[in-house]
């Protein structure tokens, strides 16, 4: 039997209440191990891009369903790690792989959760969090108190700046997790929730709230999306008129927030290539 057959079996007796943490069996929290195992391998991932665009982007339900498995087929324990205890359900992830790799994870408030993966060459500064199922590509950078959500894909050589939130999402396990794909940079305190996709290439200004809720204008189409940024733009917010119009309780209007999207200029992209510089 594959893994995710073994998965999604234990899944159908968890949804039908024939499993709990208090049954599970030595096996079957084998099984859960393995799984997270292949997570930090980077062997099966939470979602994966089936097509050449940034919308392409589906989730893989059985691994989903695997992660939520190990919340509910497992008992909150007392753990230990340095100096530190604390109550989980699940251990913060071994970090010996990474050095022999090139990652760097800084100290004092690092925090990587089991089931999640680093590339090659990245660089995690303190304090930052990976929670689990969450994939961070090559070379890329999780720069200070950053949080990268649940099952969130992270490509290659992108720049996440200060105080960045990368949003996580487990249920339903039918939805894709937030994607940031190969070469984006978001600058300092840039959010990114619910499932919202940025394309390969694009840079992202400073405290740029990136959601499904909030239209991207899309100045190069000339298009209105929802959900996601196309590839190698330059992104920004600015606030546009809302529908709602005069009221008693203020004047001239009232305005939302949107996000505009140009394409990248040569000197956007050399300012990224000397901070990236800094890095090697």
């Amino acid at each position: 039997m594959s893994l995710q057959t073994d998965v999604e079996g234990l899944w159908q007796q968890y949804q039908n209440d024939e499993i709990d943490a208090q049954s599970a069996t030595v096996d079957e929290l084998d099984t859960l191990d393995a799984f997270l195992d292949a997570l930090e391998a980077g062997e099966v991932r939470a979602a994966e891009k089936t097509g050449a665009d940034v919308t392409s982007w589906e989730a893989n339900e059985w691994v989903k369903q695997g992660i939520l498995l190990n919340f509910g087929l497992r008992e909150t324990l007392a753990r230990e790690y340095g100096d530190v205890r604390y109550h989980d359900v699940l251990p913060l992830r071994d970090t010996t792989d990474l050095g022999e790799r090139g990652t760097r994870n800084t100290p004092d408030g690092t925090a990587i959760r089991r089931g999640a993966y680093l590339g090659s060459d990245c660089i995690m500064m303190s304090p930052s969090f990976v929670n689990i199922g969450a994939y961070i590509g090559d070379g890329t950078l999780v720069d200070s108190c950053d949080t990268v959500g649940s099952c969130a894909q992270i490509g290659e050589n992108v720049k996440l700046g200060a105080n960045t939130l990368i949003g996580g999402v487990l249920e339903p396990v039918e939805d894709a997790p937030v994607v940031v794909e190969d070469g984006a940079a978001l600058g300092a305190g840039c959010r990114v929730t619910s499932g919202f996709r940025v394309g390969e290439n694009s840079i992202v200004g400073e405290n740029t709230l990136l959601t499904p809720r909030i239209p991207v204008y899309d100045l190069v189409d000339e298009e209105i999306y929802y959900g996601h940024l196309p590839a190698n733009r330059r992104a920004f917010t600015r606030f546009v008129e809302s529908s709602l119009g005069d009221h008693e309780m203020f004047e001239s209007g009232a305005y939302k927030p949107a996000v505009v999207a140009l394409d990248i200029e040569d000197d956007t992209l050399d300012a990224t290539r000397r901070e990236e510089a800094l890095r090697e």
